[in-house]
């Protein structure tokens, strides 16, 4: 059923992805949306993985070696990590990667980031990582690194696909449409280097506000969103020679 939905769906609203190559002279940022053990991990809380998951599998495979690649190159890196104080819920979500705790913390594939010098580690408390920016003096942390790293592509993955990278990827053009970004150009999501969660709707019965959530189908969805609000979809990610 849910196969046949898929296919329905790609044929009404197919998504066009593209093949990305990064200049070497365009000033790019990777952006890492929430690779953390809360959803990534099997067993790490109640919304990881019950068990071993393709999709998510290749999000974490693809983020490490972008972030090699980024790190070779001593290019900016900026990585989310979903933390929430005890007793603040994100309803509909039951309690999830509470602070201190393993859950908020990077994969162990991708916790060497933590001490490389062009990362930057930003924990939030909500799902939108731009609004979870917002400091107390009003200033963003996320516009910061853009401006201080004269940033022009921002390449992002991570998790969810149709949560928190939609509506980081969303807050994001809305800001930069507005100029608040600049010199920020482009916002390229690959499509590989993100994953979401599979909660079919034989998992909801019985459990309040719980709602269906075929990981294909919202995969996809997440980034046909993000499409339509101005994002870049990318099948395949290449570094090349200068820009002419």
């Amino acid at each position: 059923m849910v196969l046949h939905t898929l296919e329905l769906l790609k044929k009404e609203v197919p998504l066009e992805e593209e093949s990305l190559c990064i200049p070497e002279d365009i000033k790019t940022g990777l952006v890492l949306v929430d690779i953390i053990n809360g959803f990534c991990t099997i067993g790490s809380g109640n919304l990881a993985p019950r068990e071993t998951n393709i999709q998510i599998s290749e999000m974490i495979d693809e983020s490490v070696k972008l972030s090699r690649v980024f790190c070779e190159k001593k290019w900016p890196v900026l990585a989310f990590l979903d933390t929430h104080q005890p007793g603040k819920l994100e309803h509909p979500y039951p309690s999830h990667c509470l602070a201190g705790s393993h859950e908020s913390n990077l994969v162990p594939a991708l916790e060497w980031l933590e001490k490389e010098p062009n990362v930057t580690i930003r924990r939030k408390d909500c799902y939108d990582g731009y609004i979870g920016s917002i400091q107390e003096d009003g200033s963003n942390a996320f516009a910061d690194w853009v401006k201080t790293n004269n940033i022009q592509l921002l390449l992002v993955a991570g998790i969810c696909t149709d949560i928190c990278v939609l509506d980081f990827v969303c807050s994001t053009l809305s800001a930069r449409n507005r100029g608040l970004l600049a010199p920020l150009e482009d916002v390229v999501v690959y499509s590989h280097g993100c994953a979401t969660f599979d909660f079919p709707e034989s998992a909801t019965r019985g459990i309040k506000d719980a709602l269906p959530h075929p990981q294909e189908i919202m995969h996809h969805m997440g980034l046909y969103m993000a499409k339509g609000r101005g994002a870049k979809i990318a099948k395949d990610v290449a570094f090349g020679a200068l820009k002419k």
